[in-house]
Parts: structure tokens; C-alpha cells; sequence
């Protein structure tokens, strides 16, 4: 195989790309996720800090409170029906002030303030609201007060935001679209078009043709990939890990385009194969939605040894060296597949000399 004229075949699709509605999707798809994404879930549109408020003595504090905008302050009752509230993440915290609070600040006391957060509340949320619970407390007595507070986290404390459970889901689709579909699409259009037959009458090989496709769909699923991750702010300070698995990825996903790209025989077929496999490709994304279903099921799937590390590493920062197994799984899954490309390639070569 002759790789420079393989890379005239890449350099080819890349230049006559944006005719394509496939490769416009390909780079338009993981920024309109990555918006859709942070308007509903994430933190484009951040509501009102939510406070729940129980005040034993009528301070002046609760009132400066909820007079303050940008602020969702609440008085509830008592404390147990705050903790229950907080706990179940209907505010982001909880503030109870004794009944002689406003007494213990005009004589310069150290009121105790009991300050409950959500285990589900941003830290930026905490700390606006801490700092804010503060500010009223030296405004209330005229000076700084030497005030202690006590924070405690209830509720769950290992709860990851559905946006960042959404991440495995919005690359994958990065890495699907532009590294199979890109492939596959475009061999059975030029298949259909017939211009794969002019190609051909060249000294241009089968074999160079695929791995020209192949190439830029590897190269278009990493930059978007790479996209996909900057725009979430999910790189966690380890580019190298999440490069190697989203090449990993982009590369099972180039191969399996292109065997399917050789098998179909026109663009209906193709779909009709993408539509009905595609649960073998998603279903990793299932099980990191709802962490509560057996995880164990998500291992059968081969996409999860490459989108399960990318998802890890996003939410808690850990490196390349802990996933070696994910990544071996991975080069074993390419190495699988090459014999089928490989099959199909021939196949492939065959029928097109047939017409040719």
C-alpha cells in the first residue's frame, strides 16, 4: 500500500467535505449538544442559590436575607424540617440562627450559626451562600463579628451532575459521527455515484482508498473529540490520557465505518444497519446515566473501554496509568476488527472490479 497516495485520498474527502452534510454534522453536532447540554442541566443558565432559613429569634439577619437579589431565601419552621429539605436537595443549603443571635452580635458574642449543605450543590453555590450568610452577620452588627460556622454535608455525597454523566454520551456522538459514519457514508455514496470507479481506473488501490477514509475519520473524530471535552471543561488536567482513549475510540469506530461502508449496499441499507446496532454502541451511555443498574453489564460492550476512562478522568482527575486494562481492551477490540476490514476490503475490491 502506497500510504502517500492513501493520504491524497484523505486530503481529497477533506477538501470537498463541507459539500457533505455528514461532515457539517460532524462539526456542528458536539457544540449544539454541548449547549443543549449546559442550557437544561448544566451551568449556562445557573438558577437562584437556594437558602432555607430557620430563625428562633426574628433577626434582622433573615430580613436583610430576603431583601438580597439573586438570592431564593426561604423561612421554614423548624430545623428538622430544613435538614429534610436540604437532604433532599430542594435547597442548596440550610442556615439555622439562635433566638439570641442579634442580642450576642450588639456585644460582640460568638454565636454559634448551623450552616447544612446538599450534597448535590455546586461548591461555587456553598460558598456564595457562606460568604453571603457572612456579609449580613458584620452588616447586622456594624462591625466584623468573630462568627463560627459550622458546615455539614448531608445527602449524598457522591452525586456527579447529569451534565457531567452526559459527557460519555455527547463524545461518543463526536467520535460516532465523524469516525464511522464519515467512512461509511462515503463509500457507499462514491458507490453510488460511481465516482469510486474513476478512482480505480488509476493506480489507486482498494486498500489505499479505505485507509485514506479511515484516516480522516480518525483525524476529524479526535479533533472533536478534543472540542467536545474543551468546550465541557473536561480534560481534568490530563490532555495525554484523554487523547490516547479518544484515538482509542475514533479508530474502533473508523474500522467498524469501514466495514460497513464495504458491506452496504446503498445508503439505505447502511442506515438500516446504523439504526438497528446502535444500542450496541450506546449502550455504555445507558448505564453511566443511572449508575444504580449493574455496571457490570457495560463491560460487555465494547465502546465502554474507551468512553468509561474518558468519563472517569473528566469527573475525578485520575491518570492514564489506572485504566491500562481499558486501553488494552481497546487495542485488542482494533486488532479484532482488522480482519473483518480486512474481508470486507476484498469483498469490497472485488464488486468494484466487477463494475469498473
Amino acid at each position: 500500500m502506497n500510504v502517500k497516495r492513501a493520504l491524497q485520498v484523505t486530503a481529497k474527502d477533506l477538501r470537498l467535505g463541507p459539500r457533505s452534510p455528514f461532515f457539517l454534522w460532524a462539526l456542528a453536532l458536539p457544540v449544539i449538544l454541548t449547549f443543549l447540554v449546559s442550557a437544561v442541566f448544566g451551568d449556562l443558565f445557573d438558577p437562584a442559590p437556594r437558602l432555607a432559613v430557620v430563625d428562633e429569634g426574628s433577626s434582622t439577619v433573615t430580613t436583610q436575607l430576603l431583601g438580597l437579589e439573586g438570592l431564593a431565601v426561604d423561612v421554614l419552621d423548624d430545623e428538622e424540617s430544613l435538614l429534610a429539605a436540604v437532604e433532599s436537595h430542594d435547597y442548596d443549603a440550610g442556615l439555622v440562627l439562635p433566638a439570641d443571635l442579634d442580642a450576642q452580635l450588639a456585644t460582640g458574642g460568638t454565636p454559634e450559626l448551623r450552616f447544612f449543605v446538599s450534597g448535590q450543590s455546586l461548591a461555587s453555590t456553598r460558598v456564595v451562600l457562606a460568604v453571603t450568610t457572612l456579609e449580613q452577620l458584620r452588616a447586622a452588627a456594624g462591625q466584623a463579628p468573630a462568627t463560627e460556622v459550622v458546615i455539614t454535608r448531608v445527602g449524598d455525597q457522591e452525586f456527579v451532575p447529569i451534565e457531567n454523566r452526559l459527557l460519555p454520551f455527547i463524545v461518543l456522538y463526536a467520535v460516532m459521527i465523524a469516525g464511522l459514519f464519515l467512512p461509511a457514508t462515503s463509500l457507499v455514496e462514491e458507490r453510488e455515484h460511481r465516482t469510486l470507479d474513476a478512482l480505480l481506473v488509476t493506480p489507486l488501490r482498494v486498500s489505499e482508498v479505505l485507509f485514506g477514509k479511515a484516516a480522516l475519520g480518525v483525524l476529524l473524530a479526535l479533533v472533536m473529540g478534543w472540542v467536545t471535552l474543551a468546550l465541557n471543561d473536561a480534560f481534568a488536567g490530563q490532555p495525554l490520557a484523554m487523547t490516547v482513549f479518544l484515538l482509542a475510540g475514533a479508530v474502533m469506530m473508523a474500522e467498524v465505518g469501514l466495514i460497513l461502508g464495504c458491506w452496504a449496499r446503498d445508503s439505505n441499507t447502511l442506515f438500516t444497519a446504523v439504526k438497528g446496532g446502535g444500542i450496541l454502541v450506546f449502550a455504555p451511555v445507558i448505564f453511566t446515566l443511572f449508575p444504580d443498574l449493574p455496571q457490570w453489564i457495560a463491560r460487555i460492550f465494547p465502546t465502554y473501554y474507551f468512553l468509561q476512562p474518558i468519563f472517569e478522568i473528566a469527573t475525578t482527575g485520575a491518570g492514564l496509568g489506572e485504566y491500562v486494562v481499558e486501553l488494552a481492551v481497546c487495542v485488542l477490540v482494533c486488532l479484532a476488527l482488522l480482519p473483518g476490514v480486512a474481508a470486507y476490503g476484498r469483498r469490497f475490491e472485488a464488486a468494484s472490479a466487477e463494475t469498473v
